[in-house]
């Protein structure tokens, strides 16, 4: 019922006033976009567990620095309303990280390329980017958590647990990952990905990774209700001036 009421199918309308430049036309300030790689292998999905497992120990250490820097750059932001840009770009680099390797395994599956071992972009098949706040309120500092806590109930629904409050996808859970099996079978059934399911789940992906950056005091703009489905994300539009009506002479 919650995705249903806040899904969403047109473009989003946003008022980039206070927003980095780079994310003027943006849906959001975090970019999560992928594409799917065709033709993929039909059986490959059923060992990707165990080629993860070095990722999967790299990111275990990273998001515990990532964890460590986040609270630092919230005092950094109650003291001086800055997010260090250090420890910004190391937090991206450890989402950019997370989101290749949900990607290739169970979050999605949309690609049979192993990720690299790299906090930088790398030309791969699942990219991410967060637009870098000239400013962050202090206020956010405090806030964030309480006022996240709506999209914090629908993640532990559609990502479980451990991936809705900043692990790393260790454990298989929630919305997400039923429908990425559910697409590793119809895969080894028929040998495709149905397009429709790939864009319902990298949607969904998006939407935890939004909720994520917003938690991690890396935006001040608020997560929108709204399921953005698709690999690309959609291209914002600035809503039209208002006119007044004109008065017609007595």
């Amino acid at each position: 019922m919650l995705l249903g009421i806040s899904a969403w199918t047109g473009r989003p309308v946003v008022e980039p006033v206070g927003r980095p430049e780079q994310a003027r036309d943006w849906a959001y300030p975090a970019r999560v976009e992928a594409r799917l790689d065709q033709p993929l292998n039909r059986g490959l999905w059923l060992v990707k567990w165990l080629l993860l497992i070095p990722h999967l120990v790299v990111l275990v250490v990273l998001w515990a620095m990532f964890l460590v820097l986040t609270t630092a750059a919230a005092v950094a932001i109650v003291i001086t309303g800055h997010y260090p840009r250090a420890i910004f770009d190391f937090n991206v680099g450890v989402l950019r990280w997370t989101w290749r390797v949900a990607y290739y395994g169970y979050y999605a599956l949309g690609t049979d390329r192993y990720p690299p071992f790299t906090m930088e972009p790398a030309g791969y098949p699942a990219t991410f980017e967060v637009a870098y706040p000239e400013r962050v309120p202090r206020a956010l500092v405090f806030l964030a958590w309480p006022l996240a806590s709506p999209h914090l109930v629908l993640l532990v629904i559609l990502v479980g647990v451990p991936l809705a409050f900043g692990a790393t996808p260790l454990v298989l859970g929630g919305l997400v990952s039923a429908l990425t099996l559910v697409a590793g079978a119809l895969l080894l059934a028929r040998g495709r990905y149905p397009r429709d399911l790939f864009d319902l789940i990298v949607g969904l992906d998006r939407w935890a990774f939004r909720v994520v950056v917003y938690l991690a005091l890396m935006t001040d703009e608020y997560p929108p209700l709204r399921l953005d489905s698709g690999g690309s994300e959609p291209v914002a539009v600035r809503p039209r001036p208002v006119r007044g009506r004109r008065r017609t002479p007595a």
